[in-house]
């Protein structure tokens, strides 16, 4: 009975939240006093999104949450680990079973680019969401939201955006299959989500001024609500997508209890700062080659719209994300033992050689050897996903002439999520679908 409220709680708090949506694009229309027939155009344009919102809420995620009351059926994965084929007598094998828990705003965008790149290459079996990309995030993860899903399905790769719920997934893969993640610091961290989510936050929306995030540290608690809408965002972000509590008092100690089960169940836990040699150590641990690791940044913003943390508002952001704080400080330290371990000066030569071929990449594959603002981009296969508001997700543009050797290469380098995620098979239509009434919408 009490999870039938949360239920309802949460289902009341979407509607009022996609209602709060439309009505603020209609304000918003009218405070800049637009001619009546384009206001006209915003309240109705409004209203049917809303009400089709509503509609397919109803439709696709009503049914998911009666299912989470249902028990699931005891299945595990009894597939071996896949082996590669044209193996060297003498070489390590090739690791092909690979879970990437993937969390937001941390550089994971790159590296699925990767994932998706090297499953291609060794046609191998993703577990992928059916309409959506991700795992119906925030719920957490269950086997029956993988396409398709059949009791006893073994896959090689899962790495969409999910909540983490370890047995669920470790049922769906090898025994012995490598679980990596990537974090990020969290002031950093908060900094980016902030504004890449802050106006699908509604307890943001009464924040005025300039500097929004500098107000918000200035009084967390006086605007934070932990029961409201994608309130997660904002607030140890980190923990969260692990699947804890985000509220956890960073005194206790199921934190200290936390932070050691993510170490026992992941292999290898990289840093977005130190992302090159977060891969060199990939690499390594999967016995994988350096052209299967090579990269250009996707998802990055534009320099403009990253706001300066100064010493005080890195400090309250990192106080205000405290268990994130605590994850992070105990995998710094654990990473840089794996990098004295791997030893300092071979770690130089791999980021070394790692930089030198991305740019050699570029070179060869990037029109004007950078990435470009959204508005530049000419091909629409090339255009990332924008959060809510300004555009300012950079893509790449590739060049005209691209030698066949490396033609097929650079693109899926260029492609972004949702893009590859098509080429992949995955039908994505509610995504698509949500994203072409942005487009009309402007939104």
């Amino acid at each position: 009975m009490m999870g039938l409220l949360i239920e309802s709680q949460k289902e009341n708090e979407v509607k009022w939240t996609l209602e709060s949506i439309a009505w603020y694009r209609v304000t918003e229309m009218l405070s800049r006093r637009k001619p009546w027939h384009c206001m006209a155009k915003g309240l109705i344009l409004g209203c049917l999104l809303t009400g089709f919102l509503l509609l397919l809420y109803s439709y696709a995620i009503a049914p998911s949450q009666v299912a989470m009351a249902k028990a699931s059926t005891p299945s595990r994965c009894s597939s071996p680990p896949t082996l590669p084929a044209n193996i060297t007598k003498g070489s390590c094998w090739p690791k092909l079973d690979i879970v990437f828990m993937k969390t937001h705003k941390t550089a994971s965008s790159t590296l699925l680019n990767i994932l998706f790149r090297f499953g291609q290459k060794h046609r191998l079996k993703f577990a992928f969401p059916s309409g959506y990309n991700d795992f119906n995030y925030p719920s957490f993860f269950k086997r029956s939201l993988v396409h398709n899903y059949q009791p006893g399905d073994c896959f090689n790769i899962i790495c969409n955006h999910m909540r983490f719920y370890y047995s669920e997934v470790r049922s769906l893969v090898a025994p012995n299959a490598t679980f990596i993640t990537v974090l990020r610091d969290p002031a950093h961290l908060f900094e980016s989500s902030f504004h890449y989510f802050g106006l699908v936050v509604p307890f943001t929306w009464k924040l005025t001024g300039h500097n929004k995030l500098a107000k918000f540290l200035q009084d967390p608690n006086r605007y934070y609500n932990p029961r409201g809408f994608n309130a997660y965002y904002l607030h140890n972000l980190l923990f969260f997508d692990l699947g804890y509590n985000n509220e956890l008092d960073p005194r206790s100690p199921q934190v200290a209890e936390h932070i050691l089960e993510v170490e026992q169940r992941f292999h290898l836990v990289m840093l977005q700062e130190y992302f090159d040699e977060s891969l060199v150590l990939l690499k390594e641990l999967l016995c994988w080659e350096l052209e299967d690791i090579l990269y250009f940044k996707l998802n990055a913003r534009r320099a403009s719209a990253v706001s300066p943390l100064t010493g005080e508002l890195y400090r309250r952001a990192t106080d205000w994300n405290k268990l994130d704080a605590l994850l992070y400080r105990h995998f710094n330290a654990s990473f840089w033992r794996k990098v004295e371990a791997f030893g300092r000066e071979r770690m130089a030569q791999e980021v070394a050689s790692l930089r030198r071929e991305n740019k050699r990449m570029e070179r060869i594959c990037i029109d004007g050897e950078h990435a470009v603002d959204a508005k530049d981009i000419e091909k629409p296969s090339l255009q990332p996903w924008q959060a809510m508001g300004a555009k300012t997700i950079l893509g790449y543009n590739l060049k005209k002439h691209i030698s066949h050797q490396y033609d097929q290469l650079c693109r899926k380098m260029v492609t972004p999520d949702i893009q590859y995620m098509t080429e992949l098979g995955v039908n994505l239509w509610v995504t698509k679908l949500w994203w072409y009434i942005r487009m009309l919408l402007q939104i």
